[in-house]
């Protein structure tokens, strides 16, 4: 036996003990946590290779990849490294060939806050082989401005990369002409260039960073390569598209959903927390294929009971469903920081998210909800093997991730325990939760 099979063995084992002690079925694998240098893990994101299900990849801040071969029972842990710096929003997506790419802030000068150059670009870096990355191409880059929250998606049909992200005119300025809107840029799957930004968004909002700040911008690719973008401002959704692989976008925004109270949210322990939509696209071939589903969180049931939401739209965004409730329970507790994936093997749907319903105080635990109907009706499944209790002192990142392939549920999350942040995933398969 060689010593992975044996490292896989041991964690088996000390999973059935695990769920004698909690109830639970799902094994949960510590990723990483803080060493107490530099900056704790968290804002984590993860990606299953599209080939090979054994192989994740996996980040955190600030600049923190996690590799795995064994379908995420072990990992490796690296730092990233480019001339221009890595300063978190740690965004991993991957194209159908299986190349890799890392999305971050950008650092140049290396002094962090203390210098101006901090924000001047998003950077993309690649990597064919998930053991060597480029150095990254630089997105945005244009004078003063700050360049912040992207995210990006790959195109399957020609492999092309997208990201939007919002642009600060200063970063927590409130000076009045001060603004936020959404860009957008693109690349070949070699990402060495991107293309020169556009304004996709029309209405612009402030610059400090709360519900009237422009914001939260995630893209989404279509069945026929349409691209589509949903973000955030104010307690309103909107959505953008483009027939044309990003050259022309929509006149008008249109107005998808609404977010109740806003999508800066007060959720007790958590020193900030937003609501802000995800956006995918069914690409099966099945029931729902093309369908677009938009998901966030929001307080319309009250600012004690956040809940998760979902939307989908079957005209290419022209018109949008009434909001379907994910998080099943009537507890009238906190949902929060909610990501979801679509299995394009068959269209499943699977939203993870932190839970209170059955915790008392600040403890929280950590749920997955499941759809195999289109987003209409959901089950839940608490995944995590025991709650946490975050603390409002210690920054908790913005964000939770999932990664969804052929059945292989790999979503990953920030914990806080013993004054120490740390980054977890669960071994979760399709078939366990039929």
């Amino acid at each position: 036996m060689n010593m992975r099979s044996i490292l896989i063995f041991l964690l088996l084992i000390c999973s059935s003990l695990a769920w004698g002690q909690s109830g639970e079925k799902f094994l949960n694998v510590q990723i990483d946590i803080d060493d107490g240098i530099g900056y704790a893990p968290c804002e984590p994101s993860i990606v299953i290779h599209p080939k090979n299900p054994n192989k994740i990849m996996a980040a955190a801040i600030l600049d923190k990849v996690y590799k795995s071969d064994d379908g995420g029972y072990t990992w490796r842990i690296e730092n990233l490294e480019s001339s221009m710096g890595v300063f978190g929003d740690p965004c991993l997506v991957a194209n159908a060939k299986g190349h890799f790419y890392y999305l971050h802030l950008s650092n140049p000068s290396g002094l962090g806050w203390s210098d101006e150059s901090l924000l001047d670009r998003i950077v993309c870096q690649r990597s064919k082989n998930m053991k060597k990355w480029s150095d990254g191409a630089g997105i945005g880059l244009n004078g003063s401005k700050d360049q912040d929250k992207e995210w990006a998606v790959t195109n399957p049909k020609n492999h092309d990369i997208y990201v939007t992200w919002t642009q600060f005119d200063k970063y927590d300025s409130s000076a009045e002409g001060d603004s936020t809107v959404i860009l957008f840029a693109k690349s070949d799957k070699c990402a060495k260039e991107f293309s020169a930004p556009v304004r996709i968004s029309q209405i612009a909002g402030d610059c400090l960073d709360g519900d009237e700040t422009t914001e939260g911008a995630v893209p989404a690719v279509g069945p026929n390569g349409e691209i589509y973008v949903a973000w955030a401002i104010n307690e309103n959704i909107y959505f953008d598209r483009s027939f044309d692989e990003g050259e022309t976008w929509l006149d008008n925004d249109i107005l998808a959903g609404n977010i109740s109270g806003g999508w800066a949210q007060e959720i007790p322990g958590i020193n900030r927390c937003n609501g802000m939509p995800v956006i995918k696209v069914d690409l099966s071939g099945g029931a729902y294929h093309g369908r677009i589903y938009v998901n966030w969180s929001d307080q319309r049931n009250g600012e004690s009971d956040t809940d998760i939401w979902m939307i989908y739209s079957d005209d290419h965004g022209e018109s949008w469903s009434t909001s379907t409730k994910v998080n099943q329970d009537d507890s009238e507790r906190h949902q929060f920081f909610t990501w979801f994936d679509v299995d394009q093997s068959d269209g499943s749907i699977y939203v993870v998210y932190y839970d209170r319903r059955d915790t008392e105080g600040n403890a929280t635990n950590v749920y997955l909800s499941a759809s195999s109907d289109g987003g209409l009706s959901f089950t839940d499944y608490k995944i995590s093997e025991s709650s946490f209790t975050p603390s409002p002192k210690v920054f908790f990142g913005d964000y939770n991730n999932i990664s969804v392939s052929e059945g292989h549920i790999r979503p990953v999350w920030t914990r806080y325990e013993n004054n120490k942040l740390s980054i977890w995933t669960a071994i979760i398969s399709a078939a366990e939760l039929d």
